[in-house]
């Protein structure tokens, strides 16, 4: 009997190895490390990785908003690495007319979308054959994205006809409701206010909100070439946006809030700082009421469902309070378990700066505030005043984009996708 208890533990044993050993080159199977032919007599043959499928989208990024990254977002979905073209200042130029932000800013911008793996200065506006070839070869590219929008140069041609032809081409959907050509397009009308009786205020929100002022018809287009906005924000996007995880045990987590309108480089930058503090950062959004009450009527530009996705996309963001309060309170920061509380230096009022009515007088009583040095000297501000200065150039480029927008909308089709 004894030497049949032996060949049952022994067999218990030979199984239990088999079942590990079995794990094990499934492991190694699903790591792509598995060797072939191991124990076949064939020899060690090493099992060939899926090569990474690389994406390539392009574009001018100028005034970047939650439609370009919803753009990449869509385009990192169709592959495993997703490279960007930022076209230079003086392929605007010449295609489409001065760009509001210059290349280092829209580099910023572009490089901190959490979709975007790499990034490419200075592309060219229209896919040549040796730019092709130089993403086919140099930079492993293997599909070409764009809009469903066309994108038609100064000459009338497609710029992605040679992608489409090689076919190497894919499209996305386009996002409704907002692009470059619209956000300066609800500034210029600001401007435009002021020989007008319409309210500052009024003209934004029939932008922010779509509807239609008395000078357009069926919302297609305004005197400056712009179409009115008519954005519908979704909980589906909210959670495509969303990185879906909230702080693990112990977390050091760094609230920092603001209007954030018309998401830039100084915002990026200074969320950037902000992140590097800790381990989670939270973003407080305020709401279009308390921004309008704060900064004047004719703020914010964007709305607060714009402004959120613009902060969302943000690679630094770990989670936004989309309406947060204006004054930071001790339930806030016990809500959120809030570790310090910063503010940038740059910004548009020095409320944070206040001995009466300061916002942050809780937590700067619990010895958790802390003012960090903004690295751009850039605030929304900034961004109207290029638009203010230099509006006669930017209406110019605005009426450019007039035809190909009503084309756009007309001949416009449903999209599977997004």
């Amino acid at each position: 009997m004894a030497w049949q208890k032996e060949k049952i533990v022994g067999s218990c044993f030979a199984v239990g190895a088999a079942f590990a050993v079995g794990a094990s080159f499934l492991h190694l199977f699903l790591k792509g490390e598995l060797p072939l032919g191991l124990g076949l007599g064939l020899g060690l043959v090493p099992f060939r990785k899926r090569k990474p499928v690389r994406v390539y989208m392009d574009g001018c990024f100028d005034m970047m908003h939650y439609g370009h990254c919803n753009a990449l977002r869509q385009a990192r979905a169709l592959g495993d690495e997703l490279v960007v073209g930022v076209v230079s200042d003086e392929e605007i130029i010449a295609n489409k007319g001065p760009p509001v932000t210059p290349l280092r800013e829209r580099m910023i911008m572009v490089k901190a979308v959490k979709w975007v793996d790499e990034v490419i200065p200075d592309a060219p506006y229209a896919i040549t054959e040796e730019f092709m070839k130089r993403l086919f070869d140099e930079y492993r590219i293997d599909y070409i994205i764009h809009g469903d929008d066309p994108c038609v140069l100064p000459d009338g041609t497609d710029a992605y006809a040679l992608a489409k032809k090689a076919g190497r081409y894919k499209q996305i959907k386009r996002t409704e409701g907002v692009s470059s050509t619209d956000i300066v397009g609800r500034m210029l009308l600001c401007v435009r206010e002021r020989s007008n009786s319409q309210s500052h205020s009024s003209l934004q929100r029939q932008f922010s909100h779509g509807h239609n002022s008395p000078r357009f018809e069926d919302g297609a287009s305004s005197a400056a070439g712009t179409r009115v906005s008519h954005f519908l924000p979704t909980s589906r996007r909210i959670v495509q946006f969303s990185n879906g995880k909230g702080p693990g045990p112990g977390a050091r987590i760094i609230y920092i809030d603001g209007a954030f309108d018309l998401f830039h480089a100084g915002h990026v930058e200074i969320l950037r700082r902000a992140r590097e503090l800790g381990d989670f950062l939270l973003v407080g959004i305020h709401n279009d009421q308390t921004v309008s009450g704060k900064r004047g009527a004719q703020h914010p530009i964007m709305n607060l469902h714009e402004r959120s996705l613009s902060v969302l996309a943000c690679r630094y963001v770990d989670e936004v309070i989309i309406g947060a309060p204006w004054e930071v309170s001790k339930d806030t920061i016990t809500t959120f378990d809030i570790w310090k509380v910063v503010h940038g230096t740059v910004a548009e009022s020095d409320d944070f700066q206040k001995e009466e009515g300061n916002p942050y007088a809780v937590p700067k009583s619990m010895g958790i505030f802390e003012v960090l040095e903004s690295p751009l000297d850039i605030s929304t501000s900034t961004i109207i005043k290029r638009i203010v200065a230099n509006h006669e150039a930017y209406q110019k480029r605005n009426l450019k984009k007039e035809a190909s927008e009503k084309k756009y909308y007309e001949q416009k089709s449903f999209v599977t996708g997004d």
